[in-house]
């Protein structure tokens, strides 16, 4: 490969996405990755938004149980102080975070970082959620994984609200999410939203 001089060849990191519906196992295959990664000898990373504490305040946790321990931040931008050896940085719940996310996972992609990140494609009124579009939008490998919805069968790509309350960011479990397939989750939000 031919180098202007005084440009020296480093790997090249890039970004995957996995992004889907409540119960549909994303924090799920953020663990796997991250665990392979480790298994592979590479240094790993892995950040939560703070405010996520529905199973623990520093572990990453699946509704499965399983777990990696992680750092809890309130900004995007503090995922740019980790380890200098750091090849693997994990993110979930990347839904929750500000808008700038998308350029921090770029500029660590630019120093050869392999990023993954795991979060809600929607919120609960089926509308973008967060800067998981932008986030898309750029990265090189997508995942969608999808639930079952529980009314009719068929895969869920929605996270429906089972309450009335109006603000986005709402964090629960069963008690207050399932997951719907677009028909079952459109018949509930014509009830609901009328």
């Amino acid at each position: 490969m031919f180098l202007e001089p005084g440009f020296k060849s480093q790997r090249s990191g890039w970004i995957e996405v996995i992004c889907g519906s409540m119960f549909s196992g994303k924090t799920e295959e953020l663990i796997r990755r991250l665990k392979r990664a480790r298994i592979a000898n590479q240094k790993v990373e892995i950040f939560k938004p703070s405010k996520d504490t529905r199973y623990d305040d520093r572990e990453v946790v699946s509704h499965d149980e399983n777990t990696l321990l992680s750092n809890p931040i309130s900004f995007s931008h503090e995922i740019l102080l980790l380890k200098p050896e750091t090849e693997v940085v994990g993110i979930d719940e990347a839904q929750f975070f500000d808008m700038d996310l998308t350029i921090h996972c770029q500029t660590l992609a630019l120093k050869g970082i392999r990023v993954i990140a795991a979060g809600l494609d929607m919120d609960f009124k089926g509308l973008p959620f967060g800067p998981m579009p932008e986030l898309l939008a750029v990265s090189e490998y997508i995942t969608k994984v999808h639930a079952i919805c529980p009314h009719c069968g068929n895969l869920a790509t929605h996270s429906y609200r089972l309450g009335y309350e109006k603000e986005t960011i709402l964090l629960g479990e069963k008690d207050k999410y399932e997951p719907r397939c677009r028909t079952c989750f459109s018949m509930g939000n014509i009830l609901t939203f009328r």
